[in-house]
């Protein structure tokens, strides 16, 4: 346990950043496994089309903002892409 005020403020203000940053990273996996869901079950090239924006609209903003490694939310982009892409050609 902490001794000194501000530590007990900085472990109140951890634990709120951690939980945030968790909450973050869960949502984005939710929206990459939606776009993988939504391709595995041949679904309308609209509604895979959709998912793919809000997921690289989502990895734009955590890489910006440093929740994510940029290269990472680039790299995922990237593999989304080319999912994406190989099932527009086979619809």
């Amino acid at each position: 346990m902490p001794l000194h005020k501000s530590a007990e403020k900085r472990l109140r203000q951890s634990a709120r950043r951690n939980a945030r940053n968790r909450a973050r990273k869960f949502e984005l996996k939710g929206l990459l496994k939606n776009v993988q869901k939504l391709i595995d079950t041949n679904a309308d090239k609209g509604e895979v089309e959709a998912a793919y924006r809000s997921a690289v609209q989502k990895l734009d903003r955590l890489g910006v903002k440093r929740y994510i490694h940029p290269n990472k939310a680039s790299r995922k982009k990237s593999q989304l892409t080319k999912l994406v892409n190989s099932y527009s050609e086979k619809a």
